[in-house]
């Protein structure tokens, strides 16, 4: 797994998007990025086997370098779950795909160049969408949401990771501090926090939980909880009614 010391220097050129050299790095950097990364993926997993039939389709929107699904798909061998990513970045998709290869999953995993927000994803019985809605322009996320919820099967799951926003101000302050202290103590320097938090400003633009929430709910989804939060990172589950 390649290092990411892309901001080592403190200098941002340009806006944080997912190129070539995101997508080498893009593993270390969810590693050492996200708060509790694998015990999401394991959960998910859990959420998936407790809740869903074997034989169930299974999509990833923004599905990046295909570390969720190679991880699902290891957790549920015995499940005969059919695994789709899609992702509109290429760097991305062709990650994905040589890592399936390398892993010998080929086979089983299906990785589509696409817009998440466009794509046709009918019938899936479970959605994944990690850390990805975040990235969507506010106003564009409503739709998004319902047209997973229309395309989902009867009785379908969205799981959804976001990294959110607290409504109070000293308490998200708190939430803001602790979170850097996290990427502190995982070897990023204060020039890579500060670099990282500027590429992503107007790019990276959270919701407090309560929105997500209710961004759910009004899509039309019957059952919506919160099944994992750290500090201002929270995952989501969504029924659709059977």
């Amino acid at each position: 797994m390649t290092s990411d010391r892309i901001y080592s220097n403190g200098k941002v050129t340009e806006d944080f998007h997912f190129n070539e050299q995101v997508a080498e790095v893009f593993d270390d950097m969810l590693d050492r990025s996200i708060p509790f990364y694998k015990t999401v993926i394991e959960l998910s997993a859990a959420m998936i086997h407790n809740l869903a039939t074997p034989g169930s389709r299974v999509v990833d929107l923004g599905c990046s370098t295909g570390t969720t699904l190679l991880s699902l798909s290891r957790l549920l061998g015995d499940m005969r779950l059919h695994w789709i990513g899609i992702d509109n970045a290429p760097a991305m998709i062709d990650k994905a795909r040589r890592k399936a290869e390398m892993y010998g999953k080929a086979s089983i995993i299906e990785f589509h160049r696409d817009d998440i927000t466009q794509t046709d994803i009918h019938g899936a019985d479970i959605v994944i969408c990690n850390y990805t809605m975040q990235f969507i322009r506010p106003l564009r996320r409503a739709e998004f949401i319902r047209r997973i919820y229309r395309s989902l099967a009867p009785g379908g799951m969205l799981l959804m990771s976001e990294k959110t926003i607290s409504p109070n101000r000293r308490i998200n302050r708190n939430y803001i501090e602790l979170y850097y202290d996290f990427k502190r103590k995982q070897g990023y320097s204060e020039l890579e926090i500060a670099a990282k938090r500027e590429a992503l400003e107007n790019v990276l633009i959270p919701c407090s939980v309560q929105e997500n929430i209710e961004l759910l709910s009004g899509a039309g989804f019957s059952e919506v909880d919160t099944f994992f939060q750290w500090v201002n990172f929270a995952s989501f589950v969504a029924l659709k009614e059977k």
